[in-house]
């Protein structure tokens, strides 16, 4: 029995992310105490800019005719398969950066989206448990000043829900910022309960993942 548990955090000393994560992995863990967690941290371990674009033509090539930077990409995108594969949950902490979609979870995606057995048209992933942590350094929310700013967590809800069909829960803490830019001291009491709020959906979504696996396997 396994955990998968990806981290994109470029700041690992004050990750929210990985905190929130590793709720998630204490109540996995907790619920099946002989389980292996495979880690992977794109964020110290990044994938190289050109891993897509060589594992798309490598795919479109003949195995004997690939080069060397083809053929490394595709097992690239093969071991990043594997680990999802070979894993009953998964757990992916990914933060909002500049409005967006970390840099570095989407060049995972795109590689490892080149394998074949995890496409969307019958996907080995559908239906595994899995959990998203993503966390915001201001908010926006519905009616505040920058709603609709978030262009990272409704693209990452689509792409492993949607796509690779997963069984997902999402948990969300805005306001990670607070205390650090002094424009948002204002925020303080309304981050600290986002906080709190966020903290107990970690450790939901953990005892979550863990009761979907012995369903799926009863």
């Amino acid at each position: 029995m396994s955990l998968f548990r990806l981290d994109a955090s470029v700041f690992p000393a004050r990750s929210a992310s990985r905190q929130l994560a590793d709720l998630v992995e204490a109540e996995w863990v907790g619920a099946h105490p002989d389980s292996s967690v495979t880690r992977r941290d794109i964020a110290a371990d990044p994938v190289p800019a050109t891993a897509w674009v060589n594992a798309v033509t490598g795919g479109m090539t003949p195995e004997s005719d690939r080069s060397p930077e083809q053929q490394e990409a595709l097992t690239l995108a093969r071991t990043f398969a594997d680990e999802m594969l070979e894993a009953d949950a998964l757990l992916f902490a990914v933060p909002l950066y500049n409005y967006g979609v970390s840099q570095h979870f989407k060049a995972w995606f795109d590689v490892a989206y080149t394998d074949p057995r995890i496409d969307p048209q019958g996907t080995a992933l559908n239906g595994k448990p899995a959990t998203l942590v993503t966390v915001l350094g201001g908010n926006y929310a519905p009616g505040t000043p920058k709603e609709g700013w978030d262009h990272s967590t409704g693209w990452l809800r689509r792409v492993l829900q949607d796509v690779w069909g997963l069984d997902l829960r999402v948990v969300q803490r805005p306001f990670t910022l607070v205390g650090v830019n002094p424009a948002l001291d204002a925020f303080a009491d309304t981050a600290a309960e986002l906080r709190v709020k966020a903290e107990e959906g970690a450790r939901r979504s953990g005892r979550e993942i863990a009761e979907a696996h012995r369903s799926r396997v009863a």
